[in-house]
């Protein structure tokens, strides 16, 4: 039986011609094995997937000034909130699973939009019993838990 292919097809590469198999090329100077290059290739995507993460949520597709400096400036305050929101989550929870050449990553990451939407946007009061400053939370049960879960960290 035929499957569509829906991936963009390099055809000056190579033509696939077998059906049923999934074909990939890797060019790389890595001295090792054709499968263990594929394994550290494929694990690879945890990677690409940080990188699509601070595009996409962290704004580091976006070039604010036309000035360098604050550009770097711009680029070193999004990836120490990443690294900050990172750092949270390792400190508050230990790793949930080894790593293996498919599997880099020790934790599973909430992403950044996540914990923004969950801690850092519900909408709080600022109030004053007994004369000091607080900030009061609406008594949402999820909100009080991803908070407490990250207090002692």
């Amino acid at each position: 039986m035929a499957v569509q292919q829906k991936e963009p097809i390099q055809l000056d590469l190579f033509r696939p011609i077998a059906q049923g198999y999934e074909f990939k090329v890797i060019v790389t100077n890595k001295k090792a094995t054709a499968g263990r290059v594929a394994c550290f290739h494929e694990g690879r995507g945890a990677q690409e997937k940080v990188y699509g993460e601070l595009k996409n949520q962290a704004q580091m597709g976006y070039i604010p000034c036309r000035r360098l400096v604050a550009n770097q400036i711009y680029l070193l305050s999004t990836m120490f909130v990443h690294n900050l929101g990172r750092e949270l989550q390792m400190q508050a929870m230990p790793p949930l699973r080894s790593t293996a050449m498919k599997r880099t990553a020790a934790w599973i990451f909430e992403e950044l939009d996540t914990l923004r939407r969950t801690i850092i946007q519900p909408a709080g009061r600022l109030t004053r019993p007994q004369g000091h400053l607080t900030l009061t939370l609406p008594k949402i049960p999820a909100l009080q838990n991803a908070i407490l879960r990250f207090l002692p960290a």
